[in-house]
């Protein structure tokens, strides 16, 4: 049985990821001690070829039931392949106005995909480099599991 289960593991990961062809790129990185300290700055790096299909960017959020908001504020970098840099602040609502988790849930654990941007198209090939991090004016976010961003090419038209 131990050596099924890798062979198990690695064929499920090659099969869910060949079904996902619309994906550019998508990483989540697990938070420390399940927070998010305002000190920890995620940054992914991917790169484009493709500058006339449009794209959906995601931003990915697990927070716990004990996450004490109903939002949270995240500051987002990106840095294009000709060292121009633009700078968002979006705000990313993780509850309904009674206090009801709007994100897919197990147990007391809710995966959140927020669309951050629709049908944009790069403007450049090259690296892209993008910088996440909280801006909730807190040293840590209690109750933030992971976080991370999603970019595919868009189906509608």
């Amino acid at each position: 049985m131990k050596k099924v289960f890798p062979v198990l593991f690695l064929f499920s990961l090659l099969l869910f990821s060949a079904c996902d062809e619309n994906r550019l790129f998508e990483e989540n990185r697990e938070l420390p001690d399940h927070a998010w300290s305002e000190k920890n700055k995620l940054a992914f790096s991917f790169f484009v070829s493709d500058t006339v299909s449009p794209y959906n960017f995601y931003i990915n959020l697990r927070n716990a039931d004990d996450y004490p908001y109903s939002n949270c504020y995240v500051f987002m970098t990106t840095h294009f392949p000709n060292n121009k840099i633009r700078r968002d602040t979006i705000e990313l609502m993780l509850a309904d106005q009674n206090g009801r988790w709007l994100g897919k849930g197990q147990g007391d654990i809710y995966d959140n995909q927020l669309k951050f941007r629709s049908n944009m198209r790069f403007p450049l090939k090259g690296k892209y480099l993008v910088e996440m991090e909280q801006a909730m004016r807190r040293q840590s976010l209690p109750g933030m599991y992971n976080a991370g961003i999603r970019i595919e090419k868009s189906t509608s038209k």
